[in-house]
């Protein structure tokens, strides 16, 4: 997909889709595939639609992925298949832009899992991680579960599931918006001045949110 001057790089970075997969493996081109979807459709800054579903990948999951996510073959059993249940997505997300926390992992599955049903999206992606590397440059890493303690945001303890860690990634990606706000002015970025500032460098970027303002 080429994204050079995307029609969506200037929506406001507060109406979002925020996902997060769980899946057998790390790599869709070693045949790994998804086993779960979880997303929250932001607007205007607000969480305004859910989604939600296990999907069948059409074989056993390792123990380790059982133990990892807490999602069991027992529960993968009577799960739609991951077709189905991408074409419901495929359909949810229609052409808002797209953020994941380490999107480089959640946007090879979604392309994966789309090629097979022959569906495209027009949104483009945004990473919460690389974000945050540069606004929280003293956190002490940048793992969803350790941001959300760096800035005290309320969660329910669940990890590696998937709409949990979409809410938290939402709740992240809002934190951020924030303090954009408050440390630079900067009251209604849009999409593409959030995937900009993950292309800046730690040393450069309060140089260059400074410009922005």
């Amino acid at each position: 997909m080429s994204y050079s001057n995307h029609p969506t790089l200037s929506r406001p970075a507060d109406t979002v889709i925020v996902l997060d997969f769980e899946t057998t493996g790390l790599s869709p081109t070693q045949g790994d595939r998804a086993i779960e979807i979880g997303a929250v459709m932001l607007k205007d800054g607000k969480v305004i639609e859910r989604f939600q579903q296990l999907m069948n990948p059409g074989f056993r999951i390792s123990g380790f992925i059982e133990s990892y996510t807490g999602i069991s073959n027992a529960m993968l059993t009577d799960a739609p298949s991951c077709e189905e249940v991408m074409e419901q997505f495929s359909d949810f997300i229609g052409d808002y832009n797209l953020v994941a926390h380490n999107a480089s992992f959640d946007q090879r599955f979604l392309d994966a899992e789309l090629k097979r049903i022959n569906c495209d999206y027009s949104g483009q992606f945004a990473c919460s991680m690389l974000i945050a590397r540069r606004l929280y440059q003293a956190a002490p890493n940048h793992k969803l579960g350790s941001l959300i303690n760096y800035k005290n945001i309320q969660h329910d303890g669940v990890f590696h599931r998937a709409l949990a860690d979409s809410e938290m990634t939402a709740s992240l990606w809002l934190a951020m918006l924030e303090d954009l706000n408050q440390d630079y002015q900067l009251q209604s970025p849009n999409f593409g001045l959030l995937q900009s500032i993950a292309k800046q460098s730690k040393a450069n970027i309060n140089q260059y949110l400074n410009r922005q303002s």
